[in-house]
């Protein structure tokens, strides 16, 4: 899925001379270093994220400029929603190739795969960003990065039967009502989706070390919940201004 915020930002960099190729509205390497590279001319830290003060230079124009602060992990990670894994023999090769990408062993979608997901999501779009050992196992990533508070974007760590089982869930939050986090993650009912999981099961949130130009602090994301108990994130009118 082409993201129209990563177009923008693409067709900036082209304009300017920066990224070389396609506006394809794909972050990855060759948009990360046409940033960077703007960003070092520009007098700004060459740090690859698309922040308030890179909206400012990139777009001088405000009407420009896109409002919000590019998370591309998570962009990236939307690009996949609705992906599943193979039923029964034989495996989804875009599943496999977030390994092979990676350089993480995995062996086949049935065993796992949030944690596989997360470290693509991540280990492409912040090519510097250090992963942790086994990144396959979720509770791993509660060492991953800083910690932060839960808000959008930041790696979510969850445990599962109970505490003391090593067993886990990540993903990356995108709300929260009282009781539940909405989590954007893989292996989500076999599938690349969202879904809700109980705060009383929450471990730690992440943020990773690549991406602290962003700060702290990112607003939480209304969301708005349905008669039927079904949740989905609050329109742009009513949302706080």
């Amino acid at each position: 899925m082409i993201s129209e915020q990563v177009a923008n930002i693409q067709s900036a960099l082209f304009m300017k001379g920066y990224l070389v190729g396609e506006v394809d509205g794909i972050w990855g390497r060759r948009s990360i270093a046409a940033l960077k590279a703007f960003q070092e001319e520009s007098g700004l830290d060459a740090d690859g994220i698309f922040g308030p003060k890179t909206a400012r230079k990139l777009f001088p124009l405000n009407g420009d400029a896109p409002t919000d602060p590019l998370l591309p992990w998570v962009a990236t990670a939307e690009s996949f929603k609705g992906l599943k894994e193979v039923a029964g023999p034989g495996n989804n090769p875009e599943i496999m190739t977030m390994g092979t990408a990676t350089g993480i062993k995995y062996s086949g979608d049935d065993m796992a795969w949030c944690g596989l997901f997360v470290a693509y999501c991540i280990g492409t779009t912040l090519p510097d960003e250090v992963l942790p050992n086994n990144p396959l196992g979720a509770r791993r990533w509660e060492r991953f990065g800083e910690s932060t508070k839960p808000r959008s974007g930041a790696v979510m760590v969850f445990w599962r039967e109970s505490t003391d089982s090593g067993l886990g869930h990540v993903g990356f939050y995108v709300g929260e009502n009282k009781d539940s986090y909405f989590i954007l993650g893989g292996n989500q009912g076999n599938a690349v989706s969202e879904d809700s999981y109980s705060k009383k099961q929450f471990l730690a949130a992440r943020w990773p070390r690549t991406a602290t130009s962003l700060g702290g602090g990112q607003a939480v994301v209304p969301i708005e919940i349905a008669q039927d108990g079904s949740f989905r994130k609050a329109s742009q009118e009513s949302r706080p201004h």
